[in-house]
């Protein structure tokens, strides 16, 4: 009978408490026990024994939650509650859950919160191409040469964007298609064309949709979205 180790960011990733980057640092900083003794990098721990992260015991939750959150503009997509604006705290959700990603302070939309660690590293690993889609809009007339521009990869952050889908919707609004996550993305994209971004919301992540959910609420996914997510993931993940 093999006896069922895991490693301690796994567990705690496992359990919802943050990602196994962040349940590394939390190691780092001396801030996770394991029965009484402090953890160090690498620690395996076996059932039953007592998993402490700055004093409060942590169980692996079986109920896998993961939910549509409907972003207001201001709110921080972090867990840290120094962060007096942070997307947990706002939430007041009853269980530990954490972002999956992020989604910029000044935009608002779709962000998915999970307590599955897991799960969260797979929707966000961008070898995956997993697509998400925004409406932007910007302070003057959207041309096509600014959308095919936008569309072919644009240089930013030492980088070149990869190429996405870019479709005009109004004078001044479009809507763009990513399948990465770089920081502030969209907009460094806008401002090197020479646009500054107005408004931005995202309205889906794979295959889920912000659809009518208000601004500030949340909602479980569906079984249908459970379905088609897990199916997109298992794809995904014959491709590596």
């Amino acid at each position: 009978m093999e006896t069922e180790f895991i490693r301690i960011n796994k567990f705690l990733s496992e359990a919802g408490v943050c990602s196994r980057r962040g349940a590394d640092r939390l190691v780092e900083e001396g801030r996770v026990t394991i029965d009484g003794k402090v953890a160090v990098l690498g620690d395996q721990i076996l059932p039953g024994q007592k998993v402490l992260v700055d004093g409060r015991e942590i169980q692996r939750e079986d109920e896998k939650i993961l939910l549509a959150f409907h972003k207001p503009k201001g709110i921080v997509c972090t867990a840290e509650k120094r962060e007096k604006n942070n997307i947990i705290d706002y939430l007041h959700y009853p269980k530990r859950i954490y972002p999956v990603g992020r989604l910029d302070k000044d935009s608002e939309g779709l962000i998915l919160l999970t307590n599955d660690g897991e799960l969260g590293n797979e929707i966000l690993r961008a070898r995956n191409f997993h697509e998400k889609e925004y409406i932007v809009t910007v302070n003057r007339p959207v041309t096509d040469e600014f959308l095919r521009g936008m569309a072919g990869g644009v240089p930013i952050l030492d980088t070149i964007t990869r190429k996405c889908k870019v479709e005009k919707l109004d004078k001044r609004k479009f809507r763009i298609v990513l399948t990465q996550g770089l920081n502030r993305q969209i907009r460094r994209m806008c401002e090197y064309f020479g646009y500054r971004v107005v408004k931005l919301v995202r309205v889906r992540i794979m295959n889920i949709k912000l659809g009518d959910l208000p601004v500030g609420k949340y909602r479980d996914l569906t079984h249908q979205e459970w379905e088609g997510l897990l199916a997109l993931l298992s794809e995904s993940g014959k491709e590596e």
